[in-house]
């Protein structure tokens, strides 16, 4: 008697646990489900509209055509306009932001005073509070004007200063990842370094970035992403004239500018040109997508693993 009694508490509060797991373990189960449908419906909303758009405009017109002028009267479906001015947007602001934010990591990671970095990087990292709208303006009144002092034919609303000023957008996003991926690598490495006769500056270019690599790498490609994927500051200072151009002197509509000039337009419902929304969308989710899982890949492939 005594040992049933001794038993049947610890049976019960076995119960009440695997029935408390059951919930916990439902409970997460619905949090993931509730995203993993999110991007599936997302998805699915893009395809079926996208597929729609295809249905009236042939592939080859959407790949091959040099022009983009859905809403005008001569209607042409080349993507090729909004996919340069994303590109060379989004390659002026790595431009910036990469180089910046990997000797910014460098320095605060090995040479900076602790107080100094405790201080500096908060502080760049307020950047990434900023809305982007504000960067956008300050892109029109005051990056502008101040380059077209020194650059002849740059006209008021042109890719280089909204990629320029995109570039200090991600900037905290680039420092702040790849710092935290050479604060990861072990000690020893750097202790080995130094015993090897290493000078700081050879220990943290030879050492410690090739060791983070996989994590800066990915840094890169988060930081790509958010670039591409950015609205309102080229929509504000790179303009909304579809031209396929590689200068970045020149004014040029980017993929999610065109997003948001229909979103704000008059555009029919149903029609060929609420279609484009979808199309250019799908187009932009593509490539974040690859981007993505090139990152997943490199990071897989490349990481070190330390013990």
């Amino acid at each position: 008697m005594v040992h049933q009694g001794v038993t049947q508490p610890d049976a019960r509060q076995r119960r009440d646990s695997r029935a408390s797991e059951r919930i916990i373990h439902l409970i997460l189960l619905a949090a993931t489900s509730i995203s993993v449908l999110t991007t599936f419906s997302i998805v699915y909303s893009l395809f079926t509209e996208t597929m729609a758009f295809f249905s009236a405009v042939p592939l080859t017109d959407f790949l091959f055509d040099t022009e983009w002028t859905p809403l005008f009267t001569n209607k042409r479906y080349g993507i090729w306009p909004l996919v340069t001015a994303t590109f060379v947007t989004s390659l002026i602001a790595m431009l910036v932001a990469v180089p910046a934010g990997l000797l910014a990591a460098l320095y605060l990671n090995e040479f900076a005073p602790e107080r100094f970095r405790a201080f500096v990087k908060p502080a760049l990292e307020i950047l990434a509070g900023v809305p982007t709208v504000v960067y956008g303006y300050f892109a029109l009144i005051t990056v502008t004007p101040f380059l077209q002092q020194f650059i002849p034919g740059m006209q008021s609303l042109n890719m280089l200063s909204s990629g320029i000023v995109m570039g200090f957008m991600i900037l905290p996003m680039v420092l702040s990842l790849s710092e935290d991926a050479l604060s990861a690598v072990p000690q020893a490495l750097r202790e080995g370094g130094y015993a090897l006769g290493a000078t700081r500056f050879e220990v943290a270019t030879r050492i410690l970035l090739p060791a983070a690599a996989s994590g800066v790498v990915a840094a890169i490609i988060l930081a790509l992403s958010r670039a591409i994927g950015e609205t309102m500051i080229v929509a504000i200072a790179a303009g909304q004239n579809p031209l396929l151009t590689f200068d970045p002197r020149q004014s040029a509509a980017t993929m999610t500018a065109y997003i948001l000039q229909v979103s704000l337009g008059d555009t029919p419902y149903g029609s060929l040109g609420y279609y484009t929304l979808y199309t250019v969308g799908m187009t932009l989710f593509l490539l974040t997508l690859v981007m993505n899982l090139f990152s997943t890949w490199f990071i897989h492939r490349f990481r070190e693993v330390y013990e």
